[in-house]
């Protein structure tokens, strides 16, 4: 284990998870011809974390808050493109052309020009498209109306054409009221007006209700359906509408039908009774139509030309502001020096990087041609600097499952080391099938095959988390399919994989399944449980005994490590107070009970005893002096429990007590405050202590995880493919075994997973890290330019 990782200078030191790498605050003064040249190749590097030296100043008082907001108003115009690209299935091109080939001042100008042109184009095809829109409009106007004027015409020409003839009940619609008014006196006609137009369809009723009451009745409407949804010039969107004439009376009425009008959003539109005018006004719009729509078609294809153009630079352009904004914002948080010729920055970076970062600075002087180098300097400090892990596409994620629980102190020790074995183990503990683990490690390795394709590709939020564990579930099915074969259950079923079971039946009446009729004609089965307790009457009874037992050894085990780690933590912080009086009480109250407990489980398991260990327990602290008798397990079994027993409470009061006072005198260089350290180390106290006996009742999660999956295993395969088996149908088996498979899929691989994994999730987190793993540091945030192309505004 390595104490401390990496030392000063090289590219690549070993990597070392057990202790996060060794950092140093850094001054850097640059001078400000190279500044920003010097930020570019420092984000390129991604090795410092740049501090705010400028915090008590606001974003418009700083020396860059002008070049900010002009990379803002270029992002602004990339985003303008982008929402154009994506309405017009526009895809951009790889970036195929570095960044360092274009000039920023270049990609704003030419920005400029994009935009300005994009938007007049836009502009003069909205236009172009409100006019064809009112056209298409108008010609149905010109249509729907003409036919109804036309029908009038013909209609008023057959009658007069007709002889008298008395009609009855068979008037039509057309004719006059009074038959017998024969002659009117031409001073006294009237002339009505009309008015055409569109009404959205679902306002039409409510539209001529409206107009009927305005005018008391003193007008003719008549509407018309129209079959195909149109485009409405105002909206731009398609709506159903009608076709409306209304005939009038009068000027006022006129008004109010206009108003009426304008209230429902209905478009009027010019119209004249003669059937001539009508007609040449129909080939007049048909011919605009016609002419706007070829327009409209060299303006789109105009536009797609110029998309496609912004296209081929848009990923170059996108990188190259963004880096630009970056950048700007990294150099406000330097401060000027007193002549105003250079910056200072601070920040932390690891102590491995310090040549790297050295030639990047070196680099930064020639290329921009200043006269003056950078310099580079380590500072003393006091603070506490940021915790650093490098982890590559495997160790990662179980360095995120670590660090959603907290981010560790400078230098601690790493869960993650332990965690990379122990999390996807005590999962396979609660998961064990070597059927359901391969059908995991199946799903998993397609992750992993297709992981450059996958990782390049936009997913959703649940398989993005898959995705991204990719290596955590690998882990976890193999593990799966090794405690699978240790507990023989391919999808519940046992099979004698490594050798024919060890007992066999002493005569035919023992077919009933029960071990009371096995007599043990072989060696021991060689790996895992033997195939002939399934199926037994013992086989429950003798399974919760074997995984209870072990989920407490396992517990113990893990408990115990952390403890441990508590002890590599005081060395490497050079604590002895921490190791005298927290470590040593700790693995002495816990290994004096529960340790002395799987002690007991070992032996009782070897021996082949009979002792009941819940009576010795519990009969240690009540009892201690009664004789054992067929529970004792070891020779003087008595004398050892009768000395824990009196013994156990003082020896770790007095222990933790004695962490109070000489924990205090141990920080001579901290105000020492005697109630505030006596209240902090009672609570630690009475939690380890509490929590000793929680903790390793929390780990007959194990157990209880186990059996449920192996049981709702063997619900499926008995309950649902037997019993459709047993049918002799082979429609009945087909829906058995969809049934079997959707169950399988849907509660054991999904639900039950997740079950498993929140469950081993919260054994390492409470459990195991509470024990030595404070947590409470902040992760390294270094200034990198890896992720900027794909972050969003």
């Amino acid at each position: 284990m390595a104490e401390s990782g990496g030392g000063g200078g090289g590219c690549c030191p070993p990597m070392d998870l057990m202790r996060s790498e060794p950092m140093q605050l850094l001054q850097l003064i640059v001078p400000m011809e190279s500044a920003h040249l010097t930020v570019s190749y420092l984000g390129d590097l991604g090795l410092v974390q740049f501090k705010d030296l400028n915090s008590e100043k606001s974003p418009f008082q700083r020396t860059y808050a002008a070049q900010i907001k002009r990379c803002g108003e270029m992002a602004r115009k990339i985003r303008f493109f982008k929402d154009q690209m994506s309405k017009a299935g526009v895809v951009p091109k790889e970036m195929l052309e570095k960044e360092n080939d274009i000039d920023l001042d270049d990609v704003e100008v030419r920005l400029g020009e994009l935009e300005a042109e994009l938007v007049e184009i836009n502009a003069n095809n909205d236009k172009l498209q409100r006019s064809y829109n009112e056209l298409m409009e108008y010609k149905l106007v010109l249509q729907k109306a003409g036919e109804f004027f036309s029908s009038a015409h013909r209609s008023a020409t057959a009658q007069q054409s007709e002889p008298e003839s008395p009609r009855g009940g068979e008037d039509l619609l057309e004719s006059p009221l009074l038959q017998e008014e024969k002659s009117i006196d031409s001073s006294k006609q009237v002339k009505l007006g009309f008015l055409t137009g569109l009404v959205p369809r679902e306002k039409s009723m409510v539209f001529e209700r409206i107009l009927f009451r305005a005018t008391r009745g003193n007008i003719f409407t008549r509407q018309s359906v129209i079959d195909e949804a149109v485009i409405d010039p105002n909206s731009g969107e398609k709506a159903e509408k009608n076709v409306f004439i209304v005939f009038y009376s009068g000027e006022r009425a006129k008004s109010k039908i206009l108003k009426i009008c304008e209230a429902f959003g209905a478009n009027r539109y010019p119209f004249s009774e003669d059937l001539g005018k009508q007609a040449q006004m129909i080939t007049e719009v048909s011919g605009r139509l016609t002419e706007l729509k070829t327009t409209i078609d060299a303006g789109l294809g105009h536009r797609d030309m110029l998309l496609h153009t912004i296209g081929d630079k848009f990923e170059l352009w996108n990188l190259k502001v963004r880096k630009e904004k970056a950048i700007y914002h990294t150099l406000n948080m330097l401060s000027l020096d007193v002549t105003k010729k250079c910056l200072v920055a601070e920040g932390w970076s690891p102590v491995f990087a310090s040549n790297e970062i050295q030639d990047a600075l070196k680099r930064a002087a020639v290329d921009s041609n200043s006269q003056v180098g950078s310099i580079f300097q380590v500072l003393r400090t006091k603070e506490l600097p940021p915790t650093y892990f490098r982890t590559n596409k495997f160790t990662s994620a179980i360095q995120e499952i670590v660090d959603a629980y907290g981010v560790a102190k400078y230098q601690e020790a790493n869960p993650g080391v332990f965690t990379i074995v122990t999390f996807p183990f005590l999962f396979a503990v609660m998961f064990g099938d070597w059927g359901h683990g391969i059908c995991l490690l199946l799903a998993t390795m397609y992750l992993i095959v297709r992981e450059k394709k996958l990782a390049s590709q936009k997913l959703g939020d649940i398989m993005e988390m898959a995705f991204g564990g990719r290596y955590v579930i690998m882990m976890m099915s193999l593990f799966s399919i090794y405690t699978g074969l240790i507990y023989n259950e391919f999808f519940s079923i046992p099979y004698p994989l490594f050798a024919p079971s060890a007992y066999d039946c002493r005569d035919v009446a023992c077919s009933e399944a029960t071990t009371i009729g096995l007599i043990k004609v072989r060696d021991t089965y060689p790996f895992g449980l033997d195939p002939v307790w399934h199926g037994t009457r013992s086989e429950l009874p003798f399974l919760n005994s074997l995984k209870m037992k072990m989920s407490i050894l396992l517990g113990v085990s893990q408990m115990n490590l952390g403890i441990i780690m508590s002890y590599f933590n005081a060395i490497f912080f050079k604590s002895s107070v921490n190791i005298w009086f927290q470590f040593v009480p700790q693995m002495i109250f816990l290994n004096s009970l529960f340790g002395y407990l799987s002690v007991l489980i070992i032996i009782k398991w070897c021996t082949g005893s009979q002792a009941d260990l819940y009576h010795v327990m519990i009969y240690m602290f009540l009892s201690p002096t009664d004789e054992l008798g067929e529970n004792e397990l070891f020779p003087h079994q008595k004398t050892v429990q009768r000395h824990q027993g009196q013994a156990y409470a003082p020896l770790d009061e007095t222990d933790e007590s004695l962490h109070v006072e000489t924990n205090g005198g141990s920080h001579g260089h901290e105000e020492f405050e005697f109630s505030e350290i006596f209240v902090h180390q009672l609570i630690h106290t009475i939690e380890f202590v509490l929590g000793a006996v929680s903790n390793t009742a929390s780990y007959l999660r194990l157990w209880a995880l186990s059996l449920a999956h192996s049981e709702l295993s063997s619900v499926f395969y008995e309950k649902v493919l037997l019993l459709a088996w047993g049918y002799n149908n082979i429609l009945i088996l087909i829906v058995g075994i969809i049934v079997f498979v959707f169950a399988t899929v849907g509660v054991l691989l999904v639900m039950e997973t997740l079950s498993a994994f929140l469950h081993a999730l919260r054994l390492h987190w409470v459990e195991f890290q509470n024990k030595f793993y404070e947590g409470d540091g902040y992760k390294f945030a270094p200034f990198t330019f890896i992720l900027t192309g794909n972050e969003d505004e």
